[in-house]
């Protein structure tokens, strides 16, 4: 430690940069907070204390996680005063290592959208080219890491929320395996997908932070006692798989899949051995994801009619208030996605449309397990495009939601995935089986090394 900073002038300086950008990227900052911990921590050096490895370190956080006594407004209208009562378990982890939290980050308003233009604090600016989207849901996380206004981001992946921005951004953002960390304390968008994960600029803090994020959790049933991740993140990697139909698709752009095949190219020239692998067409895994996603989340915002918390109001009678309450505070997306999944989960379209997609959904992971017979690693684009300029998609939803073709399936199969700004121009997606994060990072060393 050099002390050529303190901790509260550190703060100082990245709260002073949010406070100036102009990429939409904060609903709130942390400012009183944050100088009352890095306060502490200057104490602590002063006093001869040793200090962990997050100590002092200023970090950002999605605004879809509690945080006691902060507003916590999902970017929507309906909850735009909501202040938490209690902190996510992930975040009460990063408060316990000293990490200071700086800014509660815009988003996809509830986590419904691929490119943070859902939400009532205005559209989230590229890092690289403000006039293009910032990439969602955590678009205000990824481009608070891109321009240094904090040192990590915590973001939420349901299905590519944190690895879409971060390619867009160029910036490294991880799904862990589902169950790693806890989501007590993160609004549910699709329960059986929600991850919390770290956006960063290496690969090592990807790691330092999701050593400390990690574990069993009494209030998370999902969660599951995983092993730390050694600062040895020397591959072991023999075979790489990728998918020919992501390649071959209509969807993806020349550019993007000649720098992807490239790079194919320089792992084989390393002496790894290279398989195509069939899977099921980007298509199917799209609508199997939105089915189950929007039901899901119809059912959790099912909580949101303005009786317990979030704004109100009043109509003629309770349903009435109800109706007119969800209708005037939800973004159009929320509304759609509510309806949709509403419409998956009622009597006659159920069997024929839910069950149907648990079941695509079930036959998604035992391929999986196949191809993870055959190879160590999947790597695949995160995006079959480059980012979309501001504006553009909120006028053709379902051009969003194919944005998403190449996050979703491992989504689906609880697989860990992590975006590196390398390999084409919005990143790599590395994937590994289940609870085998460490071969992820591990690989995404090797890939540094060589690309």
């Amino acid at each position: 430690m050099n002390k050529e900073i303190s901790c509260i002038e550190l703060v100082q300086g990245k709260i002073d940069l949010l406070k100036q950008n102009t990429h939409n990227t904060v609903n709130s900052l942390l400012e009183e907070i944050a100088l009352g911990l890095a306060k502490k921590v200057d104490l602590k050096i002063a006093n001869g204390e040793e200090i962990g490895l997050l100590e002092g370190i200023p970090f950002g956080i999605k605004d879809v996680y509690m945080l006691q006594g902060t507003y916590t407004t999902a970017s929507s209208d309906l909850l735009k005063n909501y202040k938490s009562s209690y902190t996510a378990t992930a975040i009460q982890k990063l408060l316990d290592a000293g990490a200071i939290p700086l800014v509660k980050e815009n988003c996809d308003s509830f986590g419904h959208g691929s490119s943070s233009e859902n939400t009532i604090f205005g559209a989230v600016k590229n890092a690289v080219n403000s006039d293009l989207v910032g990439g969602g849901s955590s678009g205000g996380s990824a481009v608070n890491v891109a321009k240094d206004y904090t040192v990590f981001s915590i973001g939420g992946d349901t299905g590519g929320s944190i690895r879409q921005p971060a390619g867009y951004n160029k910036v490294y953002g991880l799904k862990p395996t589902y169950g790693r960390i806890s989501r007590y304390g993160l609004m549910a968008y699709a329960s059986s997908t929600d991850c919390v994960g770290p956006i960063t600029k290496s690969i090592e803090d990807i790691r330092i932070v999701l050593n400390i994020m990690s574990g069993k959790d009494v209030k998370d049933q999902t969660t599951y006692n995983s092993d730390v991740i050694s600062e040895d993140l020397h591959s072991a990697t023999k075979t790489v798989g990728y998918f020919k139909n992501f390649i071959e698709s209509e969807a993806i752009s020349s550019e993007i899949k000649e720098e992807f095949l490239a790079t194919i190219e320089k792992i084989k020239a390393k002496g790894i051995a290279v398989k195509e692998l069939d899977f099921f067409n980007s298509d199917i895994l799209v609508s199997t994801y939105y089915t189950l996603a929007m039901a899901e989340t119809a059912s959790n915002l099912s909580r949101l009619d303005g009786t317990n918390y979030g704004a109100r109001i009043e109509g003629k009678n309770l349903k009435d208030t109800y109706s007119i309450t969800r209708s005037e505070k939800f973004s159009e997306e929320t509304k759609r996605r509510i309806v949709g999944g509403n419409q998956v989960l009622s009597q006659g379209f159920s069997d024929e449309i839910y069950l149907k997609a648990q079941d695509l959904r079930n036959q998604i992971s035992a391929r999986f397990s196949e191809d993870f017979n055959e190879v160590d690693i999947i790597l695949s684009p995160v995006t079959p495009a480059n980012p979309p300029k501001i504006g553009e998609s909120l006028n053709d939803p379902l051009a969003m939601y194919l944005s998403d073709a190449y996050t979703v399936g491992f989504s689906l199969g609880e697989l860990p995935t992590l975006t590196i700004p390398k390999g084409t121009n919005t990143g790599l997606q590395i994937t590994a089986d289940k609870k085998k994060d460490a071969e992820v990072l591990q690989f995404a060393n090797f890939l540094n090394d060589i690309l």
